[in-house]
């Protein structure tokens, strides 16, 4: 397991400075960075594009804006301690991924800014009063994989029809029964038997694909976490050695050899969630700056993995993707 000091000396920069050299800075406002993973394959791409979000506004780390990395290490129970730290640190504004880290930092304060970036809907988890018309201290991203979740399984349906029975992996530490419910009603109105499996930590992959194997489940629908953001390569490797068919929000996952995906850009979203956090910094009120929505959601399917799986992807599906892996 990646430690945080391991990670934020992968990071370098200014994440790594002595603290002594730090002492000998001018005075720079703090930013805090959550995050629930530390896999040195994915995370450091998604603090390179919450950096671009912050440059984009004026702010370079370690020349006019300093920042503090929190990781839960996969250990959800770390994130109330996580964030506590951070408001002691009086940051600036907190930036991180996922509702289980806003839970944790929307009750360590009232006040200081939090910008997220999540797959839930932010309305009706209490974070936020309306997607425009906020007040209060919080802001950020949302992706509404809710809505994801039905698609995901049309097309898995539509490539694999064979396929009766379907696995659906989620974290279980990761509240979103929203999305396990949205799912099994798309499920049932397609005619198929949705199983739902646990993985809370990467070491729980390997299980959670034999379970696979005993349903003899046709397919896998993988769930919107950032664990499986950042074991994407590890997810696509384990479908591809057991040959079943899957799809992930990720197009990380894709690119890996997995299947499908389909769901929004995540680098995209930590660019974003840079963007508002330069901006919190240069004066605008969190309750002033709307929650954001994708636009445009990316179907990416990997033709070299269907052929390998014996699947015939149809000529209007891949006329309907955004990039096919081939």
């Amino acid at each position: 397991m990646t430690t945080r000091r391991q990670f934020i000396t992968l990071l370098g920069g200014a994440a790594a400075w002595p603290l002594a050299a730090r002492g000998q800075q001018q005075p720079m406002p703090v930013v805090g960075f959550m995050n629930v993973n530390t896999s040195a394959e994915n995370v450091p791409d998604l603090v390179a594009a919450f950096r671009q979000g912050l440059k984009e506004t004026g702010f370079v780390e370690g020349q006019n804006v300093a920042v503090e990395y929190r990781l839960a290490e996969g250990q959800y129970d770390r994130l109330p301690a996580l964030a506590t730290e951070l408001v002691r640190r009086q940051v600036s504004v907190i930036a991180l991924h996922g509702l289980p880290p806003a839970l944790a930092a929307k009750a360590a304060t009232t006040t200081i800014p939090i910008v997220f970036q999540m797959a839930n809907d932010p309305v009706q988890l209490g974070l936020v009063a309306s997607l425009s018309r906020l007040g209060g201290n919080i802001t950020g991203v949302t992706s509404l994989n809710v809505e994801v979740g039905p698609k995901q399984l049309e097309l898995l349906h539509e490539l694999v029809p064979s396929a009766a029975v379907i696995g659906m992996l989620v974290n279980p530490n990761n509240p979103d029964a929203e999305i396990r419910r949205d799912a099994q009603a798309a499920a049932r109105r397609l005619g198929l038997e949705l199983h739902v499996l646990h993985a809370s930590t990467e070491h729980d992959f390997d299980a959670a694909f034999a379970s696979l194997v005993r349903l003899r489940a046709g397919a896998l629908v993988i769930g919107p976490d950032a664990l499986f953001t950042s074991g994407s390569e590890q997810l696509a490797a384990l479908a591809f050695r057991h040959a079943i068919p899957a799809i992930c929000p990720y197009r990380e996952f894709a690119a890996a050899g997995g299947l499908m995906s389909y769901g929004t850009s995540i680098t995209d979203a930590y660019r974003q969630i840079g963007v508002y956090a330069g901006q919190i910094l240069k004066g605008a009120k969190p309750g002033d700056l709307p929650v954001m929505q994708p636009t445009k959601f990316e179907l990416v399917i990997n033709l070299k993995t269907a052929k390998a799986l014996g699947l015939t992807v149809p000529l209007t599906l891949q006329a309907s993707a955004d990039k096919v892996v081939e």
